[in-house]
C-alpha cells in the first residue's frame, strides 16, 4: 500500500513559479513510476508529467513542455513538480499518482493505482 500527500499549491500571479511536492509512504515507492495529473473545472483529468522509477525518463504534456519539470528523490520518497512561467490556464487541482508497474513512464490514467488528495493551484492574470 502506498499513500501520497501533495503540498505546495497556492495562489500565484501569471509568470510566477510554484513547486509541488508529493510525499509517499511505503518502502517500495522508489520502484514505481509516478506522475502528476490535473483537473480544471469542467475539464477532463489530464496528465501533466510522468517519471520512471529511477527518474531517468520523463514525459510531459505539450501544454507544459519547457515550463514544468518533474523530478524525484527516492531517498526521500518524494516526487516534485517545478512549475515556472505559470499561466491562468494552469489553474487546476493537481494530483500525484503512483503506478504499480515496475518499469517505464506511465502516461495513461488507468495505469495508476495510488492517488493523492490533490492540491489547488490558482494562477491569476
Amino acid at each position: 500500500q502506498v499513500q501520497l500527500v501533495e503540498s505546495g499549491g497556492g495562489l500565484v500571479q501569471a509568470g510566477g513559479s510554484l513547486r509541488l511536492s508529493c510525499a509517499a509512504s511505503g518502502r517500495t515507492f522508489s520502484r514505481y513510476p509516478a506522475g502528476w495529473f490535473r483537473q480544471a473545472p469542467e475539464k477532463e483529468h489530464e496528465l501533466v508529467a510522468a517519471i520512471s522509477p529511477s527518474g531517468g525518463s520523463t514525459n510531459y504534456a505539450d501544454s507544459v513542455k519547457g515550463r514544468f519539470t518533474i523530478s524525484r528523490d527516492n531517498a526521500k520518497n518524494t516526487v516534485y513538480l517545478q512549475m515556472n512561467s505559470l499561466k491562468p490556464e494552469d489553474t487546476a487541482v493537481y494530483y500525484c499518482a503512483a503506478s504499480q508497474a515496475l518499469v517505464g513512464v506511465i502516461t495513461e490514467e488507468y495505469g495508476y493505482r495510488y492517488w493523492g488528495q490533490g492540491t489547488q493551484v490558482t494562477v491569476s492574470s
